[in-house]
């Protein structure tokens, strides 16, 4: 949970709290409460960083960053006074792009900083995105999300539990993954494929991360090879 990530997608991540509550049918085998047991930290509670909060301020190279690896930026038991500290440094440090991916946008707008409104609205350096691991979710969560101005939109459907077909209005970027762990649930490659193909047909990046499973294949769970090749595109930005 630090300067350097082991996920594909991101450069590092960044905690400034952990721990969160399960939402949907993508929580049951959350990752990040197997790491937190790990690291002997209670994933029920949610908990400030004592070392890590002011971290990007500290990190010069401009990096992605995936925000709240091991919660929910947009928990509504996240005290307000520390998502207005961590959107201060968010400000602070434009030299990195902050990604905050979150299961529950309709608190977006509510939890959204005073400096979003003003003339850099919205803030260039901040995408925002929506987890969607079915059909059900997908429908829910991403209306919400692209009614929110941001430079960049974007969906990861992982785990992918089932096929989607997406409403790609608004949606820069999809990401796409397999669920790992020992208890997962299988992907099958043709949803994969399908996404892929939707995002084609609409010009929308697409970025695969893994199949999913417990075996690693170069690195990722059940190997990232999808047709002969990696997908590993990034949305370029554009304005609002």
């Amino acid at each position: 949970m630090g300067k350097i990530s082991a996920i594909e997608w991101t450069d590092a991540t960044w905690n400034p709290w952990y721990g969160c509550t399960k939402v949907s049918e993508g929580c049951r085998n959350c990752y990040a409460e197997r790491d937190m047991k790990r690291f002997g930290k209670d994933f029920n509670t949610i908990t400030r960083s004592k070392t890590t909060f002011r971290d990007p301020l500290k990190w010069k190279e401009p990096r992605m960053i995936f925000v709240c690896s091991w919660g929910d930026f947009f928990h509504e038991d996240v005290s307000k006074e520390w998502r207005q500290d961590a959107w201060e440094i968010i400000r602070q440090a434009q030299q990195h792009k902050f990604l905050i991916l979150t299961k529950r946008p309709q608190n977006i707008r509510s939890m959204l900083p005073a400096f979003w409104r003003n003339e850099n609205w919205p803030y260039p350096h901040v995408w925002l995105g929506v987890s969607a691991e079915n059909q059900a979710r997908a429908d829910e969560r991403i209306p919400l999300l692209i009614k929110i101005p941001a430079t960049i939109h974007f969906v990861s459907a992982e785990p992918l539990l089932e096929p989607i077909n997406f409403y790609l209005y608004g949606i820069d970027w999809i990401i796409t993954g397999g669920e790992s762990g020992p208890n997962y649930r299988p992907c099958d490659i043709h949803w994969i494929r399908s996404i892929r193909y939707q995002c084609q047909e609409a010009g929308v990046a697409f970025f695969h991360k893994q199949h999913g499973g417990n075996n690693k294949i170069d690195g990722a769970w059940g190997g990232r090879e999808l047709d002969g090749r990696t997908w590993d595109e990034i949305p370029k930005e554009s304005e609002r």
